[in-house]
């Protein structure tokens, strides 16, 4: 069983309408995974010298183990925000006779098999290897090495039994926030010293193997919990029932100011404010808005100037660059219900377009009180805010029509990649550095003015010509369109 489970997975892979797009992520990805896999490497070698060098009156093994704590509070904390339970494509599967139990244990089985979980053994195997050399006891070293190993799954599977009780939550990050930074808390200021009791539980463990059976238990019961929660829900009937919430309707009655997209401007509205995935860009709003804080009031950036232009991008375009980058994939669970309709599509993208342009005016207009750190820096946000309208709009609904990633609304936000492929990470080049290539290059071979103008310049020649820009953007949506409609239909 475990093969066919095995063949589906792979044959999914590779028949996948976004393998294409993909492809390349996946190859960024291998370096990425090659390049931790170094790093860890090397800590893991160079960890005994530097210990020895740092605390030369310690025991390097006793100074690691205490901090253990830490080792942990991180490893819990990355898993939450970049490692996602596999999930497989259960529904056809449940009308077979396939027991229930063998399919959640599939999946709870090929999540240590994720690379989350066998990169911390990079630089625990090193480490271990580098003890035994100096003289540690072969059989207690060995020992850590496994305790080691059990602790990092049985975060594994603490992280998903976390993310399932703040699947729930609006901001689904703040439960592994609360809990990471109590935990820290508590330990930093010795009102329980967690670190110590760690240190003192891992050597205890290696001097004496039989203790090895508490955290292997730790892990089991957390193996079965994970177990009991997924197979309740694999039932078809929990996927058929509907849940019921109260709603907060508003009839939008000023958006039929917009005439014939009044009704893509509601619908796009509705959509932010009442699913988890899409509330993101609206939250981020305050982000970026505040984006100006990290830099302005500090002495060093005021003597910046060229670095001004991409800040005003960045806070006058953060719901543009939030929201613009997944069109169409927003509208992804009922495209094909969408494009069946008498709609025309440059009215579509219109609305889209009209929401962008709006969000970047209003955010420029709350930007304002940057002034206060000097008058170059409203100029700077005032012709970023002209670029984004002319030119930024146009790049990224561009962008969207090669998207071919389904994006589900009711999945939690929170370092959510779920729609993203390459053109999320290369529309990032035209949309950010362009603009501060220009302005940089300009500010440098004329002054400040001459680049805040040509920004603005660029921006206006974007306005002047955006029919005819939409125009060819319409038809390269419309001659994507069905290529959009079956990437979309796939639930990978």
């Amino acid at each position: 069983m475990v093969k066919y489970f095995l063949s589906l997975e792979w044959k999914s892979f590779f028949r996948s309408a976004s393998f294409g797009k993909s492809l390349g992520i996946k190859i960024l990805m291998v370096f990425l995974s090659l390049y931790f896999t170094g790093m860890f490497l090397t800590m893991g070698i160079a960890m005994y010298p530097m210990l020895k060098k740092v605390y030369p009156d310690n025991d390097p093994f006793v100074v690691f183990n205490g901090f253990l704590f830490f080792w942990i509070l991180g490893d819990l904390l990355i898993r939450f925000f970049f490692q996602k339970l596999p999930v497989m494509s259960v529904k056809p599967m449940l009308t077979l006779p396939i027991k229930r139990k063998t399919i959640v244990n599939f999946v709870l089985g090929k999540s240590v098999m994720s690379f989350i979980n066998f990169l911390p053994l990079f630089a625990i195997i090193p480490f271990g290897i580098m003890l035994i050399g100096n003289d540690y006891n072969v059989s207690i070293i060995l020992v850590w090495m496994l305790t080691m190993v059990t602790l990092t799954l049985i975060n594994n599977f603490l992280n998903f039994i976390i993310e399932s009780l703040s699947a729930e939550t609006e901001l689904s990050f703040l439960p592994i926030i609360l809990l990471a930074g109590t935990l820290f808390s508590l330990n930093h200021f010795n009102i329980i010293n967690i670190s110590e009791a760690l240190s003192k539980g891992m050597i205890a463990i290696s001097e004496n193997p039989m203790f090895i059976i508490i955290p292997i238990a730790v892990l089991a019961v957390l193996y079965f919990y994970n177990f009991k929660i997924l197979r309740q829900k694999l039932f078809l009937d929990s996927s058929l029932k509907t849940k019921t919430h109260e709603v907060n309707a508003s009839n939008m009655e000023w958006t039929k100011n917009f005439g014939d997209i009044a009704p893509f401007m509601q619908l796009d509205l509705k959509l932010l404010w009442r699913n988890k995935r899409s509330k993101t860009s609206v939250w981020m709003l305050a982000l970026g808005l505040l984006y100006g804080l990290f830099f302005y009031p500090q002495p060093m950036y005021q003597d910046m100037p060229w670095f001004f232009a991409f800040i005003g991008i960045f806070v006058t375009g953060i719901f543009l660059i939030n929201f613009g980058q997944f069109i169409p994939a927003w509208d992804s669970g009922y495209y094909k219900m969408l494009m069946s309709q008498n709609i025309k599509y440059e009215e579509y993208l219109k609305s889209k377009f009209t929401l962008m342009a709006l969000s970047v005016v209003i955010l420029f207009v709350l930007s304002i009180p940057y002034v206060y750190f000097g008058w170059k820096i409203l100029l700077a946000h005032f012709a970023a805010a002209i670029y984004n309208v002319g030119v930024n709009t146009h790049v990224i609904l561009y962008g969207g029509s090669f998207n071919r990633k389904k994006i589900n609304l009711d999945q939690k936000a929170a370092f959510n990649y779920q729609g993203t492929g390459a053109v999320q990470w290369l529309i990032g080049i035209p949309l950010m550095f362009l603009p501060l290539g220009i302005f940089g290059l300009t500010y440098f071979l004329v002054g400040f003015e001459i680049g805040c103008l040509v920004l603005a310049i660029l921006g206006i020649v974007g306005i002047v010509f955006h029919h005819k820009l939409m125009r060819i953007i319409t038809a390269k949506y419309l001659a994507s369109k069905y290529k959009m409609i079956d990437a979309f239909d796939q639930n990978n």
